[in-house]
């Protein structure tokens, strides 16, 4: 027995090194100016007046990696869906279109104010694109292009987000979502917007991923 627990010991400290080891050489993968290098769930819960929820996220350029003039994320699907009552219900869910800002870098979200983002789109319009590359000083910010939605009534669990985006070399996306006061009230100063959270750094790939968010807790 002295034995087992000796080897169950070396293995849990083992597997603890492993996972700091990776939660470091993510932060490394991200830009030191960005707030969040890691995912987070906000420990303050949705205001109770709150009824409204909206997807969100963030794009940028690396400037750290050769050729990120040419570093573009390809967006194909934004999909929000809020747990009440024990059911799954989808409040946005589009297809090659997002809306947006470009907002301040540096320092990070200095400012609310910001430009329009340029958008193109795939030959056939499945997709949008955010050639970050273009502009590496800004942070590209979008949400969904449907309406801002209202939570159904009753008991809410809470929400996630799921992005389908391809991410090329020198790009770096994550995903969240912000509770509203309404689904009409604007940013304001007054406390309009809660965020629930935002999730790990997505980097790049030949492959299509699924970045996702939920506030959820298992």
């Amino acid at each position: 027995m002295r034995g087992g627990a000796s080897f169950c010991f070396t293995f849990l400290l083992l597997a603890l090194v492993c996972v700091g080891s990776t939660a470091v050489t993510h932060e490394r993968q991200v830009p030191p100016e960005v707030r969040f290098k890691t995912g987070y769930i906000n420990p303050v819960r949705k205001p109770a007046e709150f009824t409204s929820v909206m997807l969100w996220g963030i794009a940028i350029a690396d400037v750290r990696v050769p050729g990120f003039k040419s570093a573009e994320i390809e967006i194909a699907q934004t999909q929000l869906s809020c747990r009440v009552n024990g059911r799954n219900i989808v409040l946005n869910d589009d297809h090659g279109s997002v809306r947006g800002g470009l907002y301040r870098r540096f320092p990070w979200f200095g400012t609310d104010a910001h430009g329009p983002m340029p958008l193109e789109y795939s030959p056939d319009h499945s997709s949008a694109i955010l050639r970050v590359g273009l502009r590496p000083d800004k942070v590209w910010h979008f949400w969904a292009a449907s309406p801002r939605a209202s939570i159904p009534v009753g008991n809410l669990r809470g929400c996630a987000v799921k992005v389908r985006a391809k991410i090329s070399r020198g790009a770096l996306l994550q995903v969240g979502f912000d509770y509203w006061r309404n689904s009409t009230v604007g940013y304001g100063i007054g406390g309009n917007n809660h965020e629930a959270g935002a999730s790990n750094w997505y980097f790049p790939s030949d492959q299509w991923q699924e970045a996702v968010f939920t506030d959820i807790k298992r």
